[in-house]
């Protein structure tokens, strides 16, 4: 896959996971390009489908720790409005609530106060390393801010339960859906009572239209065992990189 938009190796050491941000074992981090990628092809689709480049509301039905969707908001936080995610796992949920956080002042100078602590705990380089990281953070978000400031929610469900879904974002609101779903190595797909997914994304496509915008889009990162078909969607683009396959989707 070539690269269409960010062509360049940046440095994103800053955003690692397990740095600033919060990482959980079990659930691997998003690679930072392939993520900034993803939404800039997202974004240039919703442009040349609706001719509509307004800052969008951001969902992840299977959000994890919420990993990918805070680093998008500090790469791409002018064109991002509100930033949603769910997940079944509460222990994820939890995380996922901290790293979104990160995204305000008060949540970001906490997080700073707790590296300093164990810094002087510990006196470790990587806690040195991380403090820096967190106060170039800072200075991207007091940027950002100063535009508008992004807002965030968390909240527990199954990818495939869109009746919970429904309960908890407005109808018509969300504009782009970019989700990592489970590959069944190291999460498998679960409903809300923890029973397994017969057809997961089937059901999660199922439960997305009623909270769909119409000026919407949905990219689902998979591997290429999961087939993404679904006669409510079309399918604008499709590309791989290494196991991970990439389909990006416009409602009908």
């Amino acid at each position: 896959m070539q690269y269409k938009y960010a062509k360049e190796q940046l440095d994103y050491s800053d955003l690692s996971s397990g740095r600033v941000f919060y990482s959980l074992p079990g659930h691997p981090a998003f690679p930072v390009r392939l993520a900034s990628e993803i939404f800039q092809r997202c974004a240039a689709s919703r442009e040349t489908l609706y001719k509509n480049s307004t800052p969008c509301t951001l969902y992840d039905p299977c959000c994890g720790t919420a990993y990918h969707l805070s680093v998008l908001a500090y790469l791409h936080g002018e064109y991002i409005r509100e930033i949603i995610g769910s997940d079944v796992d509460g222990k994820a949920v939890t995380l996922a609530q901290r790293n979104l956080g990160l995204l305000s002042m008060d949540g970001l100078d906490r997080r700073i106060r707790e590296i300093s602590q164990m810094f002087e705990q510990y006196g470790k380089d990587s806690h040195q390393v991380a403090l820096k990281s967190a106060y170039t953070l800072k200075k991207r978000l007091s940027a950002l801010t100063e535009k508008h400031p992004v807002a965030t929610r968390v909240f527990q469900a199954s990818a495939a339960d869109g009746k919970k879904i429904a309960g908890n974002i407005k109808p018509k609101s969300v504009d782009l859906v970019f989700t990592d779903v489970p590959y069944g190595q190291h999460s498998h797909w679960r409903d809300s009572d923890f029973n397994e997914v017969v057809d997961p994304l089937g059901s999660m496509l199922e439960a997305l239209p009623g909270i769909l915008s119409p000026a919407s889009v949905v990219a689902i990162v998979s591997d290429k065992q999961q087939k993404v078909l679904h006669e409510g969607y079309q399918r604008i683009e499709k590309f791989q990189v290494g196991k991970r396959r990439v389909v990006i989707l416009k409602p009908v």
